[in-house]
């Protein structure tokens, strides 16, 4: 698999082609297999691996996924995305400070997992600039709405910027103990 900015059939502005029910099934076992696949091995994994976990073969990966770029991007979309989904979810169900904290534990998870991101967002492949942008444009506006909800409430008396604290969290989550670190930045965020 080599790299490249956009995959046939799709445009950076659109979304992806409309799919049969099938496709969109392999699609989906692809994505989970390879997050899977990545949190082992990390992004330079081999694409055999991941077709065998997602029950499908190497053709029928390459179809959906031509480039590998494609794939390591479509992934980290869908993670992106479980995120920010995550922190509605949270926002609803806990107080300010604690939905603050369970999404900022969910960020790290997400940031832990991800074995080769970091390298690939900044190897100056074209191909990752969109990511790059997705990125930036969708966690920094989901931490915002809950580190202003946070201040709202009291529960934290800190102006932070969110991607200062995305890149404080991200740049904790490389070491060993990255739950505890985070959690004294969080509580320094009460200070």
């Amino acid at each position: 698999m080599t790299s490249s900015s956009a995959r046939p059939g799709t445009s950076p502005d659109a979304g992806p082609r409309h799919q049969r029910a099938d496709a969109r099934q392999n699609v989906a076992a692809l994505l989970q297999a390879a997050k899977a696949v990545f949190a082992e091995a990390g992004v330079d994994a081999p694409v055999r691996a991941i077709a065998e976990r997602a029950g499908v073969g190497v053709g029928t990966l390459y179809r959906h996924f031509p480039l590998r770029s494609d794939l390591i991007s479509a992934v980290f979309r869908h993670e992106i995305d479980d995120c920010i989904a995550a922190a509605d979810e949270l926002q609803s169900a806990y107080p300010p400070g604690e939905a603050l904290d369970r999404w900022i534990a969910r960020y790290t998870q997400f940031v832990a997992t991800k074995q080769g991101l970091a390298a690939a967002l900044h190897s100056g492949d074209p191909a990752y600039e969109p990511l790059r942008d997705y990125f930036d444009t969708h966690l920094a506006p989901t931490l915002e709405r809950l580190l202003a909800a946070a201040v709202r409430s009291g529960e934290v008396h800190q102006d932070v910027d969110a991607r200062d604290l995305l890149a404080a969290v991200a740049n904790l989550c490389h070491g060993a103990g990255a739950e505890r670190m985070v959690a004294l930045l969080l509580a320094g965020l009460r200070a």
